[in-house]
């Protein structure tokens, strides 16, 4: 909901940052993959029932890398894989977290965190049929960054989700409310994407 505003700040060092790493020819493609691998550490020692400030900096990595990847990548040059393989490995964190809170307690958070994950399927394909249903009619927009997809808007986007997975790695004991609130959240903003492609594909209306 507050990516448009939020990327007016955090992009340009991103980008500056971005820029000096791409002059050392490191590759966007590597730096997606290095926080795929901090996504791996950060959900074994999630498992094991392990927190604190360690385990929140594995979180914070995974993240800067998220946002570095596409830095280089403007600096170098978008690729069609490294757009996919950002969000594959981005679908990937958002599955695991919840699956690390299940094996962490399987009693307490197993429910909630099932909902939550089905919420997630519901709305990564209400984001990724936006995203083709824009590309069958060659529209574009940077509003939410520069993707080798559309990005359409959303009441739970990218800085929504690193609030709540934030919140459930700093206190996990509050995991199964705050996947609660987070699913349904999640929930009615594929039913808002629904809506808008509705509109688009009978209302004539153009993507906002």
């Amino acid at each position: 909901m507050f990516d448009s505003q939020l990327r007016k700040l955090i992009e340009p060092p991103l980008n500056a940052i971005g820029r000096g790493l791409a002059s050392k020819d490191i590759c966007a493609d590597h730096v997606t993959l290095l926080g795929g691998i901090f996504t791996l550490v950060l959900v074994i020692l999630l498992a094991f029932g392990q927190g604190g400030s360690g385990v929140f900096l594995l979180f914070g990595l995974n993240r800067l890398c998220d946002g570095l990847d596409g830095a280089i990548a403007r600096a170098r040059g978008k690729t069609d894989f490294g757009g996919y393989l950002d969000i594959f490995c981005d679908f990937i964190f958002y599955g695991a977290v919840p699956f690390a809170f299940v094996l962490r307690d399987g009693a307490a958070n197993g429910t909630a965190a099932a909902f939550l994950l089905m919420a997630f399927y519901i709305n990564g394909a209400s984001y990724l049929g936006f995203a083709l249903l824009a590309k069958g009619r060659n529209l574009q927009t940077i509003k939410r960054g520069e993707k080798s997809y559309y990005a359409s808007y959303g009441l739970m986007e990218g800085g929504e989700t690193i609030a709540f997975f934030a919140l459930m790695i700093l206190f996990p004991g509050y995991f199964p409310p705050l996947a609660w609130i987070f699913g349904i959240l999640c929930l009615v903003t594929a039913l808002l994407r629904l809506n808008a492609a509705r509109s688009q594909c009978f209302g004539g209306n153009e993507f906002q």
